[in-house]
């Protein structure tokens, strides 16, 4: 199957602006999803899921998060920005811009890593809009769900106070995500430190709202990813008692010989495409 590729450029509610890379089959199609990429992971670095999932038919438009890539945000000391900026500045307008390019298609949210937690609160602010909720290594990022949790408390109370220090977390230096905000690193290590979602500038109740989703989960795990073990997922998916989920998990001989770790499989997507792809066609059965 043919694709074809589209870059949509977006303006955030704040006047910040990015680009939205979309990969679509030639022809007829459907499905669409709306992919957030792990924390620092610029969008260009899925063009390859992208591609395999348009060749079984199904589009994807991946986001740029802010301060990376396409984005013309640099995370500094006065550039500062959270959870709040992304889910209300950043996502809005670009959600909007794919429905105005493809409207009647049905969309769904899928992301690795963090973005699979930011898709799952955008999710919840927004129950009506998708049709269900692909996660891929991704999972809440919550202290007692590691191995080694000590280590992990004391990374996750340090971290806030580096990016306060030297104007941002200098995550490309210290080998965890990139150059992040400061609010951005705030929110996440505050989840990290009792297990709930709540984001500076935001009065909603995150936990509250995830509660109440029901939209379909599909959470695909890897068995050697250390970032995101088991319990951390089940911490995720747990904040979702309402959301019926299907979970699986790759191993290295689903990946080739390769590991099946956080990062490894978007240089082989294909496992994780056509795990996908069967999931979004076996919804869109049980829809019609």
């Amino acid at each position: 199957m043919l694709t074809s590729q589209v870059v949509l450029p977006i303006t955030a509610v704040d006047g910040a602006r990015f680009e939205l890379l979309c990969v679509h089959p030639d022809g007829g199609w459907q499905q669409l999803l709306y992919w957030l990429p792990a924390m620092g992971v610029p969008a260009k670095h899925y063009l390859p899921m992208a591609e395999a999932l348009a060749v079984h038919g199904i589009a994807v438009v991946i986001h740029e998060w802010r301060g990376i890539g396409s984005s013309d945000q640099r995370a500094g000391r006065i550039s500062n920005w959270g959870y709040r900026e992304l889910l209300l500045d950043d996502l809005p307008p670009a959600m909007a811009a794919v429905q105005a390019q493809w409207p009647q298609k049905t969309c769904w949210l899928g992301g690795h890593s963090l973005g699979g937690q930011i898709a799952s609160l955008y999710a919840a602010l927004h129950p009506g809009e998708h049709a269900g909720i692909a996660l891929v290594a991704s999972g809440a990022p919550y202290w007692r769900a590691y191995p080694h949790s000590l280590l992990i408390k004391v990374g996750c109370m340090l971290a806030p106070l580096v990016a306060n220090l030297v104007g941002h977390l200098p995550g490309r230096r210290i080998g965890f995500a990139g150059n992040e905000a400061r609010r951005l690193t705030s929110d996440w290590a505050r989840s990290a430190r009792n297990g709930r979602y709540s984001a500076t500038g935001m009065s909603q109740d995150m936990d509250g709202l995830l509660g109440a989703l029901r939209l379909p989960v599909f959470a695909l795990r890897l068995r050697d990813d250390w970032l995101v073990p088991k319990a951390s997922l089940e911490w995720l998916l747990g904040k979702m008692p309402q959301a019926p989920n299907v979970v699986d998990m790759l191993t290295p001989d689903d990946m080739g010989g390769q590991p099946a770790d956080h990062f490894s499989w978007m240089k082989s997507p294909a496992p994780i495409v056509k795990r996908i792809a069967a999931w979004i066609t076996a919804r869109t059965i049980t829809m019609s």
